[in-house]
């Protein structure tokens, strides 16, 4: 509140005349009068409208004098007292005696955060004072878990409190910022301590790796039971129309991509890390490779029942095998060459996550992952079209159709796994390329082999001879 008195705002005044009551009182009666010209002027600089506080200070600077305790007082440049205050504490008693207690002092010259210090302990009440201890502050402490923001515009001791932003915490109150936890712990709800992390991977104990595992086995065991019936009625026309061989090294193939994508689950370690993506890599290579052979071997071999066709030579086994090896070591080598230039390995991610530690199997070189997805995605798209164009050969050949559509299915399988794959993070990065290898498994298992498998079980008579020979 600012009292005015002759246009002066009162403490202004006060703090004037204190000057000149400590000359006036303090200066011995020697000196007094040598200070008296001194003491005049402040007289008349208190009551004068226009006067400036910084007028003052030159004559303060040059008043130095030991008061009765025999302590020295003086003043710096800013008028401000150069050897502080002692706080007292005036204890009444009932018969209206009192006596002074020092509860602390105000040193200007001790280290910051040492200047102004109180021992609330020896301050005595008035026994009639029932209320809180007031402060002398504009607001509350801050409690822990935030910070002082000064108010603009407001004395120093006036400031707002702010919560602690993400990952800090502050564990005292008044703190003027907030510290920064470790990198293995978080801060907790109240932002006043840190707490650490949880470590975040895919594990079998979980529901979502229960439901990866329990999908890859049984598959595994659906691809298990397919490959039993096509041995057992190997005899059969429906096997024997589509390349027994191939149906068999594809069948293992798919019942291996399907145990590899238990690989993912788990903590990952470094054999781990260094197998998952090359088994994947290669077995599915096998797998897509073994499809395109089947494929070509359809076309040549309609092409081979034409007369005079010089395609016979190319039709058999040879022919089938020399080119699933050689699809297969293509994507070998660029295996071999990304364990040799940048290998996976174990990581521990402590800033994806803000309360987990993601346990990863960093990819080494990135880019030779999606070199061999892309490769993967050549070979089932020529696949694709190979089949697709093929589709519309005499029913006995007619398992183009079944291959074109895996190929659709593998290949929109993995053109979605792309962008979902690097939208996400931690265990849900991994649960995406495990549904992924299950997902475009299962579409070639179902598309080639379920309708067969129809047929054998359910509708023998259908597998035969004259069937086929009917429907061309």
């Amino acid at each position: 509140m600012k009292e005015k008195s002759h246009g002066r705002p009162i403490l202004t005044r006060l703090y004037l005349l204190l000057c000149a009551m400590i000359i006036a009182h303090q200066v011995p009666e020697r000196k007094r009068r040598k200070g008296s010209h001194f003491v005049a002027m402040v007289v008349i600089l208190v009551h004068q409208e226009n006067f400036q506080m910084k007028e003052l200070y030159h004559f303060l600077s040059q008043v130095s004098f030991n008061n009765s305790a025999g302590d020295k007082v003086s003043f710096d440049k800013k008028g401000e007292l150069l050897d502080g205050f002692d706080i007292i504490n005036w204890v009444t008693f009932p018969n209206k005696s009192f006596v002074k207690v020092k509860v602390g002092q105000m040193d200007p010259q001790a280290p910051s955060g040492r200047r102004f210090s109180i021992n609330e302990r020896k301050i005595t009440w008035p026994a009639h004072f029932n209320q809180t201890i007031p402060l002398a502050l504009c607001n509350d402490h801050c409690p822990p878990g935030s910070r002082k923001k000064r108010k603009e515009g407001k004395p120093f001791c006036c400031y707002d409190c702010n919560t602690c932003p993400s990952r800090k915490f502050s564990n005292k109150r008044d703190m003027d910022d907030c510290l920064d936890c470790p990198e293995e712990q978080y801060p907790n709800k109240e932002k006043n301590t840190c707490i650490p992390k949880d470590l975040n991977f895919l594990s079998y104990n979980e529901t979502l790796g229960i439901t990866s595992t329990v999908l890859g086995l049984s598959f595994s065991v659906t691809t298990v039971v397919i490959l039993g019936i096509f041995i057992k009625h190997q005899n059969t026309p429906i096997v024997k129309a589509n390349n027994r061989n191939l149906t068999y090294l594809l069948l293992v193939s798919l019942f291996l991509c399907f145990l590899c994508s238990l690989l993912f689950i788990g903590q990952p370690q470094l054999l781990t890390c260094l197998l998952r993506q090359i088994a994947f890599g290669i077995i599915f290579s096998v797998a897509v490779s073994s499809v395109l052979a089947k494929t070509i071997t359809v076309v040549l071999a309609f092409m081979a029942t034409k007369p005079g066709s010089k395609m016979r030579k190319w039709v058999g086994q040879r022919f089938s095998y020399s080119l699933i090896l050689c699809c297969s070591c293509i994507q070998a080598s660029i295996c071999i060459l990304w364990l040799c230039t940048g290998p996976p390995f174990p990581n521990l991610d402590m800033h994806s996550l803000p309360e987990e530690i993601v346990v990863e199997c960093n990819e080494g070189s990135g880019n030779m992952f999606y070199y061999i997805l892309g490769y993967m995605g050549f070979l089932a798209l020529i696949s694709y079209v190979v089949a697709f164009f093929a589709r519309k050969l005499p029913d006995s050949f007619n398992e183009a159709k079944f291959i074109a559509f895996s190929m659709l299915v593998f290949c929109s399988v993995w053109v979605t796994f792309v962008p979902t794959y690097l939208s996400t993070k931690g265990k849900y990065m991994v649960a995406v390329e495990i549904f992924s290898i299950l997902a475009s498994g299962i579409g070639i298992l179902g598309s080639i082999f379920f309708p067969k498998c129809y047929i054998i079980v359910l509708r023998p008579e259908l597998n035969t001879k004259e069937h086929l020979k009917m429907k061309n």
